[in-house]
């Protein structure tokens, strides 16, 4: 619950009930944990998965230590981060990817692989990612595949050709 309210501080999502606390909610449109950032963090390829309970754990600690310097109450019923509201997880996240923080590099790191979930959903097959209408990827408008799964740009991404094709590319985009 604490690393998907710290993916949706990042990427910001549509809360998945009303109930939902990990979900702040500011948004209507899904967010990083609808795109998947906990399982991107939980993938063996990022290298960080030994360390994701000792910095969900540290991030309780100092949202506490956050709301003691403010004086808030937090719900005890819920992890500390997840208590504090959006503005205030926001201010949190700034102050521990802040140079010169001691920790910035691993917030750092859960903030990029947040923003990697959504952005570019690094954790599944694009083709599949696109069909079972991943909310980053469809956000940004990006291009699916053709019915054979490869993808081909007519018209050209960047709406101009950009290089003349290669002599030796094959019918299927591949060089011989």
């Amino acid at each position: 619950m604490t690393l998907e309210a710290f993916a949706d501080t990042i990427v910001p999502g549509v809360r998945r009930s009303p109930d939902d606390r990990a979900i702040a909610g500011v948004c209507d449109d899904p967010g990083a944990v609808e795109a998947g950032a906990l399982e991107l963090l939980e993938h063996p390829a990022t290298g960080v998965t030994a360390g994701l309970g000792p910095l969900s754990q540290a991030l309780n600690v100092h949202a506490a230590a956050y709301a003691a310097r403010r004086e808030q109450t937090l719900d005890p019923d819920l992890p500390p981060f997840v208590a504090l509201s959006y503005e205030d997880r926001a201010a949190l996240v700034l102050e521990l990817t802040a140079p010169g923080h001691p920790e910035k590099d691993g917030w750092v790191l859960l903030a990029l692989f947040s923003n990697m979930a959504y952005d570019s959903a690094a954790h599944r097959s694009t083709a599949e990612a696109l069909a079972d209408g991943h909310p980053g990827l469809l956000a940004m408008g990006f291009a699916k595949p053709d019915a054979d799964g490869l993808w081909r740009f007519p018209d050209y991404s960047y709406g101009e050709e950009l290089a003349k094709r290669h002599p030796n590319t094959t019918a299927s985009g591949s060089p011989e």
